[in-house]
């Protein structure tokens, strides 16, 4: 269904621009008045994000009471006309969109309040904010756009902004570095996604959504699947999807509040978002959904494993977020009724997810800035607030029944197994073991971080809880993690019935839902049991020999190896090939030519005496010469 295009009828509706308008002010405020903006430029980064907030939910409440629920569009002007083709620079405002932008101002907004407090005492907080709020804006204009072009705006506002935040504290050269890798790695799904768009120009001759949407079905298999495999590599590289997700737990070098925004409501989600937009596309190949599903599978067991062998507080979350859009694209990748399974869980997972990062952030502020896990231990007793918080979402996340991963993760695991062929054993069995592993690695991490016997070092002598504008944001994100999922799996369904349609085909899955779900909380009981059973007392403080899965895990699944190996070295000799080649051969040869030049000018200079009889003896030399040369011609 079409969205209908703004009129006077549509009333408060058409000022929504005002979404990513007001912190996209805000961020210019902030960076170009310096440091006469220090004392007061961290609640104005607060309340753009607040006040874009407050419009949302006004805005969401005005397209819920519409009659027609498909969506309003705001055209602000032409921005390419060139024959038949054109571009414009407009707005889309719908139930997809409405649902992202509450995540992203909602959760934003707790974010920015956590880190007034996070930041306090950072010399560079007011450019910190002025950053963070340019990051809401360009995902807002993300999601908000009516095109792919604007997309595309909002994709690389969002990649350079992640790039400012990651690396925020760069003079630490791990900052510099994980800012420098979160930039070039997603350039190559940006790239990607780039070559997309000139195929729909090529071929269809719009970017525009409908225009697209409808002109899918007239273009062969091949080139649908290949444009679908291209906007794949681009949600691979934003939202942190094998084979580019390295950047994705280096980000952790930046504060804490960034990696709260970037992994639990924004810049991760963008991923999801492009796929859940462009479902035409990949509805129209069932090898690109295949694959969908196949990376999601493959990311969320990836990202479970390495996280069971971390001990880095923020990189195990950072793994788990790995994990979680994992099962996010498995179900964008199943289709029909899984897309609105999807998007549940890529809510709730806002809120859960957010609240462990402000949570580990929470920990670290009490303990020095220490992250090993090892070296935490009955934390409990010191930080109840951030315990409690820390524990609701550490029940979510791990699908405990009755909280919001278990009413979001689940039907996702049913979705799976619901698929025709041996396929359904295939990724239905990968979902049901990452929830398992899930469980386990959680309850390593809560455990480790609040239970047991107390492990810390020399220089923590009294831990305390964080103040109340650290605290405030912690507890409404745990409400949201108790009752947001089943109140979104109640809702969102219809809600987003004019984007997907209400009519899906139903497969039977390979087991009974009821056999599923039990199978599921079994493991979930299982994993979790088992974390309790070995860590309860504590583990060893220095890292152990271990056998070859756990040392494979620490290093990442030698992911980041194979990427050296295959991709940075052969890029490191041949840059060093090229440069060796210009500076000896195409420098060389200018280089020398000039010299020759030079030198033989140099000697001819010489002949230039000044004295008569040396001119007088060349002349006569020439001369004969030329006589002699004459005389061969005649006589030859």
């Amino acid at each position: 269904m079409e969205p209908i295009a703004y009129t006077a009828a549509n009333g408060w509706l058409g000022t929504f621009w005002l979404l990513p308008a007001i912190p996209l002010a805000s961020a210019a405020v902030l960076l170009l008045l310096g440091k006469r903006a220090d004392r007061w430029g961290h609640w104005l980064g607060v309340l753009s994000v607040a006040t874009s907030f407050v419009l949302g939910l006004t805005y969401f409440f005005t397209l819920r009471g519409l009659e027609n629920r498909n969506g309003v569009e705001l055209k602000l002007w032409d921005y390419i006309g060139v024959g038949d083709f054109k571009v414009d620079l407009g707005l889309l405002f719908d139930p997809l969109s409405a649902m992202f932008v509450l995540l992203i101002t909602g959760v934003g907004s707790l974010i920015h309040l956590y880190a007034v407090g996070y930041m306090d005492h950072d010399p560079g907080r007011r450019k910190f904010f002025g950053y963070f709020n340019l990051f809401v804006a360009a995902m807002l204009l993300l999601v908000l756009g009516n095109n792919y072009v604007m997309l595309y705006f909002g994709w690389e506002g969002v990649g350079l902004a992640s790039y400012l935040l990651i690396s925020f504290w760069y003079l630490k050269p791990s900052a510099a570095t994980a800012g420098k890798k979160a930039f070039l790695m997603n350039r190559v799904g940006d790239a990607g996604f780039a070559i997309a768009i000139f195929m729909m120009f090529a071929y269809l001759g719009t970017v525009d959504y409908a225009e697209v949407f409808n002109g899918v079905h007239k273009l062969s298999s091949g080139v649908v699947l290949l444009m679908a495999l291209l906007l794949l590599l681009g949600a691979a590289g934003k939202s942190g999807q094998f084979p580019l997700q390295a950047w994705l737990p280096d980000a952790m070098e930046g504060p804490t509040p960034v990696s709260a925004l970037i992994h639990a409501a924004t810049m991760v989600t963008a991923g999801v978002y492009l796929i859940a937009r462009s479902h035409p596309i990949f509805d129209a190949n069932s090898t690109a959904q295949t694959v969908v599903v196949a990376v999601g599978a493959l990311t969320l067991l990836m990202g479970c494993i390495i996280g069971c062998a971390k001990d880095d507080i923020k990189r195990v979350l950072a793994w788990s977020t790995v994990s979680q859009i994992g099962y996010m694209f498995l179900g964008v990748g199943l289709g029909g009724a899984a897309y609105a399974l999807a998007l549940i869980h890529l809510l709730a997972h806002g809120f859960f997810k957010a609240g462990m990062f402000l949570g580990a952030g929470s920990v670290m502020h009490g303990m020095h800035d220490q992250v090993d896990i090892r070296r935490f231990g009955g934390l409990y007793k010191y930080m109840k607030i951030t315990w409690i918080t820390f524990g609701l979402g550490w029940l979510a996340i791990i699908g405990f029944p009755g909280l919001s991963g278990f009413f979001s993760k689940e039907p996702i695991i049913v979705a799976a197994f619901e698929r025709e062929g041996w396929t359904a054993w295939l990724f239905g069995g990968a979902a049901l073991l990452g929830a398992g592993l899930t469980a386990f690695y959680m309850t390593r991490l809560f455990w480790l971080t609040f239970h047991g016997p107390e492990r810390w070092t020399d220089d923590i002598r009294h831990p305390h809880e964080s103040p109340k504008i650290m605290t405030i944001p912690l507890i409404l994100l745990a409400v949201g993690s108790v009752a947001a999922g089943y109140l979104l799996s109640t809702s969102v369904p219809e809600w987003l019935t004019p984007v997907y349609g209400s009519e899906h085909a139903e497969h039977e899955p390979v087991m009974s839902h009821l056999l599923i779900t039990v199978l599921s909380i079994v493991m979930t009981f299982a994993g979790a049991g088992l974390a309790i059973a070995l860590f309860n007392k504590g583990t060893a403080l220095q890292e152990q020999p271990a056998g070859p899965l756990v040392t494979a895990a620490r290093k990442n699944l030698y992911t980041d190896s194979f990427n050296e190996a295959v991709f940075e070295a052969p890029g490191r000799y041949l840059t060093r090939a090229l440069v060796y080649i210009d500076n000896r051969g195409i420098d060389g040869l200018v280089n020398g030519l000039a010299a020759g030049v030079g030198g033989g000018s140099g000697r001819l200079r010489r002949a230039q005496t000044g004295f008569v009889r040396s001119y007088a003896l060349s002349i006569l030399g020439g001369a004969v010469l030329v006589v002699a040369a004459m005389l061969a011609v005649t006589f030859g």
